[in-house]
């Protein structure tokens, strides 16, 4: 047990080493120096269409089933950060809401006349209720970069002056995207939601998300993502993969497959939500994505979670277990210390308050028991259910 332990400290030393690299990896957006990223010889790409003020005509789409709680702050905050701005046009869909969304919607479009109400076909068999939401709003959308946002999704002011340098760094093609900083209140949201971030900082080389063309490094946040136009044609939009739950990823594994470029940028300076607002949300949330996030693949699925458990649970393990074996305090503590420094580091860097950082074993325990139940829904055939809909 002894070696165990310290191979668990060895192993945490040169996580933070790779968290700390990777996260510098990320360009913050807005920034003109975007590293170098893939190009692919067979891709095309198309002349913009310029607008006097901004140089890119942009199309902010939201989806919003049963929001009526969340869309008039969320369209408050766009129109702020698009003040003065002739080049952006708003359009949200109502995705047949029975909460009053409808009448926050035209409450903030008497505000601001760039703001559109759409309202929702029903779902078609095959489909997920916000691809198919997605699809209508592109349907409609004049722009050259369609912005998809979440309901719960926030921009502070300088957002979109910030995405427009980006783009017009990025090109004219290709996709956008990154992951908001949270807001959290409830204990469950705390220790579960920034693991999102604590995932890709820790194993994806983020490098890779825009320098190369494999679909398996990308990363991508459905609360912000801003694909050009011609690249969303070229891989037949959401129609390509309109069952398919995890549909943000799917997209930008479409997008890299296609040969466009995929940037994953630092954007907590400007966007931050709150994705749940309750214990249940977030197991519903996660049970919904984080298997079928997986590729649906039991054994990659198990294998993250041991590995997990052995870097972040097992030190808690040897540490009780020091009482009658004291060699081995010294690695338990120096492992649990390693892994809360971990956690520090990744939350800071992604906006959210380091102080729970300690609470990681308890996060990774709540994390395991919500993959070993996504992974159950799907291996007894029953349903993901999100939004007053389910879904296989």
């Amino acid at each position: 047990m002894a070696i165990a332990i310290w191979t668990v400290v060895m192993l945490l030393v040169v996580q933070i080493v790779f968290a700390r690299w990777n996260l510098n990896q990320l360009p913050a957006l807005g920034s003109r120096d975007l590293r170098k990223s893939y190009s692919s010889p067979g891709a095309k790409t198309v002349p913009c269409q310029k607008t006097e003020k901004s140089g890119i005509w942009l199309s902010v789409l939201i989806p919003a089933r049963n929001e009526a709680g969340r869309i008039g702050d969320c369209l408050a905050s766009v129109s702020a950060a698009a003040a003065d701005d002739c080049g952006v046009e708003i359009w949200v869909l109502d995705d047949e809401s029975d909460d009053g969304t409808v009448s926050v919607i035209e409450r903030m479009g008497q505000r601001d006349s760039r703001i559109g109400l759409l309202a929702g076909t029903p779902l078609p068999d095959g489909w997920i209720g916000k691809s198919h939401a997605c699809r209508q709003l592109a349907s409609r959308a004049s722009g050259d970069w369609f912005l998809f946002l979440d309901a719960d999704t926030r921009l502070e002011k300088g957002c979109l002056r910030a995405l427009r340098d980006t783009l017009s760094s990025q090109g004219e093609w290709g996709l956008v995207t990154g992951f908001p900083r949270q807001e959290t209140e409830t204990w469950m949201e705390r220790l579960v939601v920034p693991l999102m971030m604590f995932t890709v900082a820790c194993h994806l080389p983020c490098r890779l998300v825009a320098g190369s063309a494999d679909p398996r490094f990308v990363a991508a946040h459905g609360a912000f993502m801003c694909i050009h136009r011609m690249t969303y044609e070229t891989i037949g939009g959401h129609a390509a993969f309109s069952s398919h739950l995890v549909d943000d990823m799917e997209l930008a594994r479409r997008v890299k497959r296609a040969g466009h470029p995929v940037r994953l940028a630092r954007i907590h300076r400007f966007v931050y939500m709150r994705m749940y607002e309750n214990a249940a949300q977030v197991w519903k949330g996660y049970a919904k994505n984080v298997f079928p996030g997986l590729g649906r693949n039991g054994f990659l699925l198990f294998g993250v979670l041991f590995s997990y458990a052995f870097l972040y649970l097992f030190p808690l393990l040897t540490l009780c277990s020091s009482i009658g074996h004291p060699d081995l305090f010294l690695p338990s503590v120096l492992a649990l210390a390693l892994g809360f420094g971990l956690k520090a580091i990744v939350d800071r860097s992604s906006g959210v308050s380091p102080k729970y950082a300690w609470t990681l074993p308890a996060a990774i325990c709540l994390l395991i028991a919500i993959g070993v139940a996504s992974w159950t829904i799907a291996a007894t055939g029953n349903t993901y259910e999100w939004k007053g809909r389910r879904y296989t």
